[in-house]
C-alpha cells in the first residue's frame, strides 16, 4: 500500500498542454505547417479554372505558388534560427528598404492592379506588393524600438514619439496608393503594438480615432469607394454592380451547407466569382468543404492566435513580447476581415486569407513573422531548456541504435576446443566420440 501510495500517477508526471514549456513552439510550427499545406491544395482547386483559361493549364498558378512558397520556407529557416539580437539589427534596415519599395510604386516602375497602384513589375508574370513587407517592417522596427525605451514607456510621449509619426507616415503611402485594405490591417498593427507597449486608455482611444478619421475622409474621396463599402449590409440589392462579388461569395457558401460539394467540386470558381483563388478563397472553403470545413480552418487560425498571444505573455525577452503581440494581431485581423468579406459582416476592402490565398507577396511575410513567433517561443521560461533535453535524448538514442546488436539477430557463442583425454580407456568407444 505504501508503495502504491507513493507511485506518481501518469497525469502527475505528463505536464498538460498548457503548462507545457513547449507548447507555444510546437502549436506554431505544427498550425503553421497545416495551413501552408491547405494553403496549397486550395490555391490548386480554386485556381484550375483560372489557370487554364490564362495559361493553358489548371496548374500554372499553383506552380508559381509553390516557387513563392519554397523561396518563404528558405527564408523562414535563416529567421528561425538566428539570434533575436540579429533581428533587432535588421529592424531599421528592414523599414527604409520597405519605405524605399513603397515609394517605388510611385514611379514608372509602378504598377495599377485594380485601381490601387501598390505594385512593382520586376518582369512578367511576377509583381510585388511592398505593403506586404512593410507589415512585417512595422512589426519588427516598432517592437525593437520600444524594447529600446523599455523603461520609459510609462511616460507617453516615449510610446508616442516616434512611433507613431513612422508607423503613421508608412500607413498614409499606403492609403495614397488606394489600398484600403492593407491600410487597415497596418492601422490595426499600430494599435496593437501601442496596446501592447501599455499606452494609456484616453491616449490609446486619441490613436484610434485618428486613425478612424484616416480611414473615413479616404472612403469618403471617392463615391464608387462608398458605394462598394456600404453593398456589404445588403449586396443582393445590386447583384450585378457593387455587390456582385460579396453576393456570389455568400452564394458559395450557402452551396456547400453543411459537408460541402467536395474538394475542386466548386461552381463559383467556373467565372462567377472574382479573385477566387485570393480575396475569395474562403468561399470556395465553404462550398467545396462546407461549414464542417470552414470552421475547420478558423479553429487553426484560433489556435495560432492562441499561441501567438501566450508568446506575447510569456516571452524572456521584450523585444520577443512585442514583437508576438504585433504578428498575431496582423494575422488575427487580417484573418476576421477577410471572413467578414465572404460571410458579409465585413465591406469588401482586398484583404487576402493568411497563408492560404494565392500571392507570394503576402505569403512570404507572412511565413517569416511566423517563424519569428517559432524563434520567440524558445525564450519561454524553461523552453530553451527544454528543447536541449529533448535533442540529448535524441542523441543518446542514436547512440545506442548504432551500438545495440540489430532486433532478432542470433547471438553466436564462442567456439570451444575440445582437447583429447590423455588417460588410457577402458571401453570399447574411441575417445572423444562418447555420448
Amino acid at each position: 500500500m505504501a508503495r502504491a501510495a507513493d507511485r506518481t500517477r501518469p497525469s502527475d508526471s505528463v505536464p498538460r498542454l498548457g503548462t507545457h514549456p513547449l507548447t507555444s513552439y510546437y502549436l506554431v510550427l505544427a498550425v503553421s505547417a497545416l495551413l501552408v499545406g491547405f494553403g496549397m491544395v486550395m490555391v490548386l482547386s480554386s485556381s484550375s479554372v483560372t489557370s487554364y483559361d490564362l495559361h493553358g493549364s489548371p496548374y500554372t498558378i499553383a506552380s508559381r505558388q509553390a516557387i513563392f512558397l519554397v523561396v518563404a520556407l528558405l527564408a523562414s529557416v535563416v529567421v528561425w534560427r538566428l539570434p533575436i539580437r540579429v533581428i533587432r539589427a535588421f529592424a531599421y534596415p528592414l523599414l527604409l528598404v520597405a519605405l524605399a519599395l513603397l515609394a517605388a510604386t510611385f514611379t514608372p516602375l509602378g504598377s495599377d492592379v485594380n485601381g490601387n497602384r501598390n505594385w512593382i513589375d520586376v518582369g512578367a508574370p511576377f509583381l510585388i506588393q511592398p505593403s506586404e513587407i512593410a507589415k512585417l517592417a512595422v512589426v519588427v522596427w516598432s517592437a525593437d524600438l520600444f524594447a529600446r525605451k523599455l523603461r520609459l514607456l510609462d511616460r507617453p510621449k516615449h510610446v508616442w514619439i516616434p512611433m507613431m509619426p513612422v508607423t503613421f507616415g508608412v500607413a498614409m503611402v499606403v492609403v495614397l496608393q488606394r489600398d484600403l485594405g492593407t491600410a487597415v490591417v497596418l492601422f490595426a498593427i499600430i494599435l496593437g503594438m501601442l496596446f501592447a507597449a501599455g499606452l494609456p486608455g484616453r491616449h490609446f482611444l486619441v490613436a484610434f480615432l485618428l486613425l478612424a478619421a484616416v480611414a473615413l475622409a479616404f472612403v469618403r474621396a471617392d463615391e464608387e469607394r462608398i458605394s462598394r463599402l456600404t453593398s456589404f449590409t445588403d449586396p443582393f440589392a445590386d447583384p450585378t454592380g457593387a455587390g456582385y462579388q460579396a453576393a456570389h461569395g455568400l452564394m458559395g457558401l450557402a452551396t456547400g451547407g453543411l459537408w460541402g460539394v467536395g474538394l475542386g467540386g466548386s461552381r463559383q470558381k467556373w467565372g462567377a466569382l472574382p479573385e477566387a483563388h485570393t480575396d475569395f478563397v474562403f468561399a470556395v472553403i465553404g462550398e467545396e468543404l462546407g461549414l464542417i470545413g470552414a470552421l475547420g480552418v478558423l479553429v487553426l487560425y484560433g489556435l495560432l492566435a492562441y499561441a501567438g498571444f501566450r508568446i506575447a505573455r510569456r516571452a524572456g525577452d521584450p523585444f520577443a513580447r512585442f514583437a508576438a503581440a504585433g504578428i498575431t494581431v496582423w494575422i488575427l485581423v487580417q484573418t476576421l476581415i477577410n471572413v467578414g468579406m465572404v460571410i458579409g459582416v465585413a465591406p469588401v476592402i482586398g484583404i487576402p486569407l493568411p497563408l492560404i490565398s494565392y500571392g507570394g507577396s503576402a505569403l512570404a511575410p507572412t511565413v517569416v513573422a511566423l517563424a519569428l513567433l517559432a524563434n520567440f517561443a524558445r525564450t519561454e521560461p524553461g523552453a530553451a531548456a527544454a528543447l536541449r533535453a529533448q535533442r540529448e535524448r535524441r542523441q543518446r538514442r542514436r547512440s545506442h541504435d548504432a551500438v545495440a546488436p540489430p532486433t532478432g539477430a542470433a547471438t553466436r557463442r564462442p567456439a570451444v576446443r575440445r582437447v583429447a583425454d590423455p588417460r588410457p580407456r577402458t571401453g570399447g568407444v574411441p575417445a572423444g566420440e562418447e555420448g
